[in-house]
């Protein structure tokens, strides 16, 4: 009989640390697709305690962090909810690699990779959007002055640390 051995998405590839940037990867408790049913925004609000995000937009409260994935749907890192009435929900735990880029120049180095305005006037701490990284389609969340969230299909995650980290070299270098 096969033995299964969990593993993370980038497990054995992070943490990476080039110049002043850091790759590394975070491990939410749970991740949970949350989808209100049509006209369920506000009670789907209410169930959960914390308004649902806007488009771009991330939302913080007792269930977690909202994440603005698309037009009805945000993604929530944090606790697995229980059910909720008027949404669908789906456990997406297996489905993401999370990865954290921060660091001064991270922004630089997203811009390598990213086709999205990254100048905090344009892309406020807590904002997020649904963008690629390269090729692969991705969540992009600022989650500090200096640091991003970038998920990636789990099926990615070697791909995603590899550009990432490809683009932290050519910063480096351009910066000594």
């Amino acid at each position: 009989m096969a033995r299964l051995i969990a593993k993370t998405p980038a497990e054995g590839l992070l943490p990476v640390t080039i110049g002043a940037v850091t790759l590394d990867e975070a491990l939410p408790e749970a991740i949970t697709s949350v989808t209100p049913l049509r006209g369920q925004d506000g009670a789907v609000a209410r169930a959960l305690g914390q308004p649902l995000p806007g488009p771009g937009e991330t939302t913080t409260g007792p269930a977690g962090e909202m994440v603005w994935t698309g037009r009805g749907q945000a993604m929530l890192l944090g606790p697995a909810p229980g059910p909720v009435a008027g949404a669908a929900i789906t456990d997406q735990s297996d489905a993401w690699a999370v990865l954290t880029l921060s660091g001064p120049g991270a922004a630089d180095v997203l811009a390598r990779l990213v086709p999205v305005d990254l100048r905090e006037a344009a892309f406020a701490v807590s904002a997020t959007a649904r963008t690629l990284v390269g090729h692969m389609p991705a969540s992009l969340t600022r989650t500090g002055a200096e640091a991003w969230r970038v998920m990636v299909f789990r099926a990615m995650a070697r791909t995603a640390v590899h550009e990432l980290s490809e683009a932290m070299r050519t910063v480096a270098a351009r910066r000594a």
